[in-house]
């Protein structure tokens, strides 16, 4: 079913579609330089974060390069659980500082100290290049917290490709094929998330143009991220896909707790709702909450949609605390 946007939307999107239809009738094709751009354009409406006690930017060392992150504690002196966020961009834009107005109201809304990773993004790093980074991250996040009092509680949370990254981690972790005994992810947090490389959703083509996110960006971005040619005429192309998507692997009972939050008009919704099903049919406490009127990215929209926005922190802020929201 086609979504049915919120008016606090409406002028934008229609500033949005102008814009896109302009792009598309000069022939151009999408480039990694062009949707970065695009992306980083949204920090104008993303709104500012909230003070915090201590910000620091840090890196991971790996043998083969370090990575970056930043590292927020709302609250020093006590210990505090621990939040790993990864930001979203179509696993191609998208950096922390983008997203540190986000970070911070995440960090307040668990009361946590939150690592925000600089994962690296394709074309020039394709998958799973950046899933290797997070999963460095994930598992040797307290090396980072030195002289930080923290409990051994981790979440992790994840926005669009945020998900998907927080999904393949769990997949890879905590799946019956697959168990790390020295990971132990308490709660996850899902934000739109893409979790299907298929693209055979229906809301893919119910949603995919007009709502900011469109179908054929989100196929480029596939194409860029995993190196393959025409998702939808291409065996080996539409193999890797499967492979790759969290929502076609194995579930477990093992996986933690999880929070999805849907947008009704995005082109995600039906795989996020999919996901949170097929966790619940394996005995997974899951939450599926979804904001109607909303597009996919509508946590970077903050000024047009401050009241959705901050219901969404709200939300988070529940689910950490007691596992259930208030629906």
């Amino acid at each position: 079913m086609r979504g049915i946007v919120s008016p606090k939307l409406v002028p934008f999107l229609e500033q949005a579609n102008t814009a896109i239809a302009a792009f598309k009738a000069t022939g151009q094709g999408f480039s990694a330089e062009l949707v970065r751009q695009g992306l980083d354009n949204l920090s104008a409406l993303i709104g500012a974060g909230p003070n915090m006690s201590t910000v620091k930017d840090d890196f991971l060392v790996t043998p083969s390069h370090n990575i970056p992150v930043r590292i927020y504690n709302p609250a020093p002196n006590d210990v505090l659980p621990v939040l790993l966020h990864f930001h979203g961009g179509g696993h191609m834009c998208g950096s922390v500082d983008l997203y540190d107005p986000i970070s911070r109201k995440l960090a307040l809304a668990t009361h946590a100290i939150v690592i925000c990773a600089d994962y690296r993004l394709a074309p020039e790093h394709p998958y799973p290049a950046g899933l290797d980074d997070c999963q460095q991250v994930l598992e040797r996040y307290k090396s980072l917290l030195t002289g930080m009092k923290h409990s051994d509680e981790l979440y992790i949370a994840g926005d669009s490709a945020g998900g998907a990254i927080c999904t393949s981690l769990v997949m890879n972790n905590s799946s019956n094929e697959k168990t790390n005994d020295s990971v132990k992810i308490d709660k996850q947090i899902l934000v739109y998330p893409s979790v299907d490389y298929t693209m055979v959703s229906a809301s893919i083509e119910e949603n995919g143009q007009g709502f900011l996110l469109e179908k054929d960006k989100v196929q480029w971005y596939f194409q860029q991220y995993l190196q393959v040619g025409n998702l939808d005429q291409d065996e080996i192309a539409q193999a890797k896909a499967v492979e790759a998507s969290p929502l076609l692997g194995q579930f477990s009972a093992n996986m933690p707790t999880t929070l999805v939050i849907t947008a009704g008009c995005d082109p995600l919704r039906d795989e996020g709702i999919a996901y949170a099903k097929s966790l619940a049919e394996v005995g997974v406490s899951v939450e599926q909450y979804s904001f109607d009127g909303m597009t996919h990215a509508y946590m970077l929209l903050n000024d047009l949609v401050s009241d959705e926005c901050e219901q969404t922190y709200q939300l988070i802020g529940q689910f950490v605390k007691s596992g259930t929201i208030a629906q």
